[in-house]
């Protein structure tokens, strides 16, 4: 997983339930990225390098986070 600087709270939750977390700009396959929402750019596009999940955080707690994921992974 990838979080965005900012989300610390979702970070440690994912690590507390066992996901590994890495920042977004890290190379390599990640299968979900986490962001704050506030990069969207005006078609409600994020710019993620590399294919993958991408939730948007805003609104959401820990739990409903990691609920998303794992119905998704």
């Amino acid at each position: 997983m990838a979080v965005e600087d900012g989300l610390s709270n979702i970070k440690n939750a994912l690590e507390r339930v066992g996901y590994k977390v890495v920042s977004p700009d890290t190379g390599g396959k990640i299968d979900a990225t986490i962001v704050t929402g506030m990069d969207d750019n005006m078609m409600g596009m994020q710019d993620i390098k590399e294919r993958s999940i991408v939730l948007e955080a805003a609104g959401k707690t820990e739990d409903q986070i990691i609920d998303e994921l794992r119905n998704r992974l």
